[in-house]
């Protein structure tokens, strides 16, 4: 999934980078016939118990038999795992189209594949472009089992998304090719780091990136209400030659492309993990001048071709094993807090987490979405050239 929030996913195999759909008006509308019980039927489903149970949606996903995914690669936030882990439990198989694909990327697929059978079932949004999405009418309202202990604050009050995993804004650093490696957005402005530092992705798509200048914003006198000052970081940055149009993967840091990249945690935190196989020594630092957390968001496409299976892929990643592997990738879930009053929570997983101070705060919607205009209108103006 290139804050969302998936994303460069945001969202995030690979950092996620913005990668191209090729988009089709081809294709059938979806056959539901297969997904109602008892004359209810799985695309209007409020719930699994709207739907008789879930028993009930189990036997109509494992009927649909398939599960359409995009914009999920298998090394952001252990979604490898997840995938491993639901088509094992249920036999489901789920096809994940574009894994390194964006939030926006996302959107397009939903808009431009309306009532087609090619069409994805589910989401993984950064949370400003999941709004935008539940603003087009673009998403199916559905709690999941474990609703009521998503708090209120990380979730739709209509149900039409809510928040999965999240984290911090980090800076990720080639030790071996960076002799200090920053800490924070000040240090970036160093003359040392010419040509190093890179984001996840481009901001005005990627919830990751996004949240890279929001971060930068909070570092340099902006607020939730002013992400200018993030702006005119980067603009800096371009202009003295710090900052990489090269777009943070992987791939790119093990060839020196970008051994600076501003990213989740959960994202530089795994990475430090994968490389050290590679011969590559991967530092992670939360920024104190500018600690930005956010989280991504999960939706059901309201024309899902498979609408059982998307519901069942939502309780499986809301369950204590799903919600506990986004936590072994690193990444916070939603339900920590109560996982971890209820005793499931994975506590040596969450003892891996990147350290951070103070309690977290968030934008609000309408905070995000005016960061997201000034971004449209003043991002390639503020690295071009």
């Amino acid at each position: 999934m290139s804050v969302p929030l998936p994303r460069s996913a945001v969202l995030g195999g690979s950092l996620a980078v913005v990668a191209a759909l090729a988009l089709s008006a081809c294709g059938a509308a979806p056959d539901n016939a297969s997904t109602t019980a008892n004359g209810k039927s799985a695309a209007t489903a409020g719930s699994a118990a709207d739907f008789g149970g879930l028993d009930k949606l189990v036997e109509a996903a494992k009927k649909e038999g398939k599960l359409q995914a995009i914009a999920l690669p298998r090394d952001w936030a252990n979604y490898g795992a997840l995938i491993d882990g639901f088509q094992k439990k249920y036999g489901i198989k789920i096809e994940v189209e574009n894994p390194d694909g964006s939030s926006q990327d996302e959107i397009n697929a939903v808009t431009s594949r309306k009532g087609q059978d090619r069409a994805p079932d589910v989401l993984d949004l950064g949370s400003s472009f999941a709004i935008s999405a539940a603003q087009q009418d673009l998403l199916a309202p559905y709690k999941v089992e474990a609703f009521d202990d998503i708090p209120a604050s990380q979730k739709d009050a209509q149900a039409r998304w809510y928040n999965d995993y999240g984290g911090y804004i980090s800076i990720g650093c080639d030790a071996a090719r960076v002799k200090t490696c920053p800490t924070t957005f000040d240090d970036l402005l160093k003359p040392e780091y010419k040509g190093q530092v890179a984001l996840n992705g481009n901001p005005t798509k990627s919830a990751a990136a996004f949240g890279g200048v929001y971060a930068a914003a909070l570092a340099n006198g902006g607020s939730f209400d002013d992400i200018q000052p993030g702006l005119d970081f980067f603009a800096e940055l371009k202009k003295n030659g710090n900052y990489t149009p090269v777009e943070s993967t992987p791939a790119t840091v093990e060839k020196g492309e970008t051994p600076i990249s501003i990213d989740w945690d959960y994202l530089n935190a795994g990475y430090a993990e994968e490389f050290k196989s590679k011969g590559v020594d991967w530092k992670v630092a939360v920024p104190a001048d500018g600690q930005f957390s956010q989280y991504y968001s999960q939706a059901i496409n309201k024309d899902a071709p498979h609408p059982a299976a998307a519901r069942l892929w939502q309780e499986y990643l809301y369950s204590a094993e799903g919600q506990n592997l986004w936590l072994a990738g690193y990444a916070r879930p939603a339900l920590m807090t109560s996982m971890e009053k209820a005793g499931t929570l994975d506590k040596t997983a969450a003892a891996k987490l990147p350290e951070v101070s103070g309690t977290p705060t968030f934008p609000t919607e309408e905070q995000q979405s005016t960061a997201k205009t000034v971004l449209a209108e003043g991002w390639a103006k503020a690295v071009s050239g």
